[in-house]
């Protein structure tokens, strides 16, 4: 289900290539010769996993949805990724590049709506990170770009979604149940990106957190209020790692208990903050720790949960989830 790489530079790389290593120096051209050709084939080692524990023929899938910050081309990487898969040329594919840290929501929404209204629909959805496009030397008048490069990380994660399945072959792990998208109020500017000669820049401003926490609970009571359901403790918890500060506001807004968070936490210590493809990382995370700990189900052991996408915009999405009952061969 994931491939993980730490940073994709190395020494020769760097060298080759100085000026992705200095602040304000041209370096697109470079950047984009290593993106465009690394980010499908990232993207082909996490979707080979998923699709081998999927069970069913690659020719099975319908569509693909490829989402990815850098390396954009024409064809793009969703193109080269049917040629890497070797899926049918039919395949209907989606291309998502620059929408950031929430898109791990994203993708789960997009592919929902296709699983549903596509009878028979087999939705393969691939995140793939590399974080060249943002890399690059300290500037003391920039510390939110510093900032930047000590948090991300790169990696790829894939799953497929679809609906009616076939358990002969298929083990559901987490089923969808609603999914939705809003721009948080007074946020305009709070998270950026901009594609320029020196690669993408990234801008955060210091009330990230609050802005996130002055609007959860609110999304929380839109989500859970037709199901009855109002204890947000007894949810199990995904949440994009966006940094350690937007989890203790999250945590202390709602008084969550310490354990709620442990999966996102997880993933931020192991593997940083991977933009799009943490999301899928912690339910991977969820599972597997789910299966270790005998729980009843995918979640921990709980039936509801939520999981959050936070990035630029400030954009949030908010999909509830519900757990499948834990399969011993998964």
């Amino acid at each position: 289900m994931i491939e993980k790489r730490y940073i994709h530079l190395t020494e020769k790389m760097l060298k080759e290539n100085p000026n992705i290593s200095t602040y304000e120096e041209p370096s697109l051209n470079a950047r984009q010769d290593i993106l465009v050709e690394e980010v499908p084939k990232l993207g082909e080692k996490a979707a080979s996993k998923a699709l081998k524990e999927w069970g069913r023929k690659r020719s099975d899938i319908t569509h693909l949805i490829f989402c990815s910050t850098s390396g954009v081309d024409m064809p793009g990487a969703d193109y080269q990724l049917v040629r890497l898969l070797g899926l049918k040329p039919s395949t209907k594919r989606f291309m998502l590049y620059h929408q950031g840290c929430f898109a791990g929501g994203t993708v789960l929404r997009l592919a929902k709506d296709l699983a549903e209204n596509n009878v028979g629909a087999r939705v393969l959805v691939v995140c793939s990170e590399i974080t060249v496009v943002t890399f690059r030397g300290p500037c003391e008048t920039h510390l939110d770009s510093l900032v930047g490069q000590a948090l991300f990380g790169d990696g790829a994660s894939s799953v497929v979604v679809g609906s009616d399945p076939d358990t002969s072959i298929e083990r559901p792990l987490f089923h969808l149940v609603s999914a939705s998208e809003t721009i948080l109020p007074h946020s305009e500017g709070a998270i950026e990106g901009h594609l320029r000669e020196v690669g993408l820049t990234f801008h955060l401003k210091d009330n990230v957190p609050q802005l996130i926490g002055e609007n959860i609970e609110q999304s929380l009571e839109e989500a859970f209020h037709p199901l009855g359901i109002g204890d947000w403790n007894s949810l199990f918890w995904v949440a994009h790692p966006g940094g350690p500060a937007i989890l203790k506001q999250i945590e202390a807004t709602l008084g969550l208990n310490p354990e709620k968070l442990r999966a996102t936490k997880q993933v931020l210590k192991e593997y940083g903050n991977m933009s799009s493809a943490c999301v899928l990382f912690i339910l991977d995370e969820m599972r597997r720790w789910s299966l270790e700990k005998g729980k009843s189900s995918t979640g921990e052991g709980l039936k509801w949960g939520v999981l959050y996408g936070f990035g630029p915009g400030l954009t949030m999405e908010t999909i509830v989830l519900h757990s499948a009952a834990m399969d011993p061969n998964i």
